[in-house]
């Protein structure tokens, strides 16, 4: 088989199934989310065995969208569904009969639906990890055992949490549809909650294997973009999370060198950032700016803008990073929070006063990068036992086999990879 049909659809598969998965549910209804994942991989099951026979067409992703709609037309003439799913479908759920099937994949159209479904998957009635599985299967076109990597989890797993979710869509538990006046701004919170969890497993993957999982990065990055551009969903916070995750993927390139292994902040070559996403960022920060609102996201968003944007490591503006961080504390008390002030408190009023902080902090036993960073500190106060320690702990912790690479050099060597304070963890 000739591989170019394949890999092209492939790559379709990956850019495309979510957006035909969304349109074919608003137009069949919720509770057909079954059928209407099963259209779309018949689909570009079609694709894959036709196209290297008959050539692929001038336009592939019109040639998907018309062979989905046509399934989807003989699936309802056959089992005679339309009169019945016109009973069942919410009010705010277009029906078989009411739309206008010409229109089925037209742009705005496409827009509204995956609004929709996004909504839906990340619905409050369905646990955190059921939603983000939900994005990543339906709108990001990820397999089961793809989403079960990314997360450490049995491809069984995934399957029960998919299936729980999808019996309370069945149910009629969650509706299929972009909530309005009050109850918006709460659900919306829960959307960019579940799409900046997706992008920070991407940004530091599970995966013993994978450091990065660019492609989770890029689903959230899109699906937040997505939100920028529905007047509905369109505001600051939208905005400032899209900004956090355009100035953190700039620096993708940087994060590893040619063999994978992880590189540091100090590191880093910052002229392979990306200076087109290093602009967008800028750009969503300002738009982010407008009004009186601060969220966690602008906070988080200011702090990588300033990593991001420095033409050097010793050029960081720390004493600003640290401000940021002290208000970040305010809002968000939490000890992860705390942990990674304490970098910029180490550069700003210097070790022993970031290993008081760290030391006093509680919660925070089992993870590895306190301990990686306690390690770094007692490395640089004239320490080593105690740095030999904790490198031995956070390397116990840790599944990332990239981690594990740097915390075993740090260990037999008993010094940093670069000249200054000695970091464990990647700043945000």
């Amino acid at each position: 088989m000739n591989p170019e049909p394949s890999q092209l659809v492939a790559h379709l598969f990956r850019h495309e199934a979510g957006r035909m998965a969304s349109v074919l549910t608003c137009w069949l209804g919720f509770g057909q989310l079954d059928q209407a994942e099963d259209i779309v991989q018949d689909t570009l099951m079609q694709a894959l065995h036709s196209w290297p026979i008959y050539g692929i067409p001038d336009n592939p992703r019109a040639w998907l969208y018309q062979v989905a709609k046509n399934r989807t037309l003989d699936v309802l003439r056959r089992d005679k569904t339309a009169q019945r799913l016109a009973s069942e479908a919410a009010a705010t759920e277009p029906t078989a009969e009411a739309m206008d099937t010409d229109r089925l994949f037209f742009d705005d159209d496409i827009t509204d639906s995956q609004l929709r479904m996004l909504f839906a998957c990340c619905h409050p009635a369905l646990p955190v990890e059921s939603q983000i599985a939900m994005c990543l299967k339906i709108l990001g076109g990820l397999s089961i055992q793809e989403i079960a990597g990314a997360f450490l989890t049995a491809p069984a797993t995934v399957e029960k949490r998919l299936y729980r979710a999808k019996e309370r869509v069945r149910q009629g538990e969650i509706p299929l549809a972009v909530p309005a006046g009050p109850q918006l701004p709460p659900r919306l919170d829960a959307v960019l909650r579940s799409l900046y969890l997706l992008f920070n497993e991407g940004y530091t993957s599970s995966h013993p294997d994978t450091f990065i999982r660019q492609e989770l990065c890029a689903e959230a990055m899109r699906l937040v973009h997505l939100l920028t551009q529905y007047p509905r969903t369109a505001g600051t916070t939208a905005y400032a999370l899209l900004a956090l995750l355009c100035f953190q993927a700039a620096r993708f390139p940087a994060r590893t060198d040619d063999a994978g292994d992880m590189l540091l902040l100090p590191n880093q070559n910052r002229s392979l950032y990306n200076p087109d996403l290093m602009q967008r960022g800028q750009y969503y920060l300002n738009q982010a700016a407008v009004g009186n609102l601060l969220t966690d996201y602008h906070l988080e968003a200011a702090i990588a803008a300033c990593h991001t944007l420095a033409p050097s490591y010793e050029s960081t503006d720390w004493p600003k990073i640290l401000y940021y961080y002290d208000l970040l504390l305010i809002r968000k008390p939490s000890p992860v929070v705390a942990l990674n002030r304490a970098v910029a408190l180490a550069e700003v009023a210097g070790t022993e006063a970031a290993l008081a902080n760290l030391i006093s902090l509680s919660g925070l036993e089992n993870n590895q990068y306190f301990h990686a960073l306690l390690a770094d500190l007692y490395l640089k106060n004239n320490q080593p036992e105690a740095a030999h320690q904790h490198y031995s702990r956070a390397w116990q912790l840790t599944p990332s086999l990239t981690e594990k690479a740097l915390l075993s050099w740090k260990l037999f060597t008993g010094r940093s990879p670069v000249d200054g304070l000695p970091r464990a963890i990647d700043c945000r």
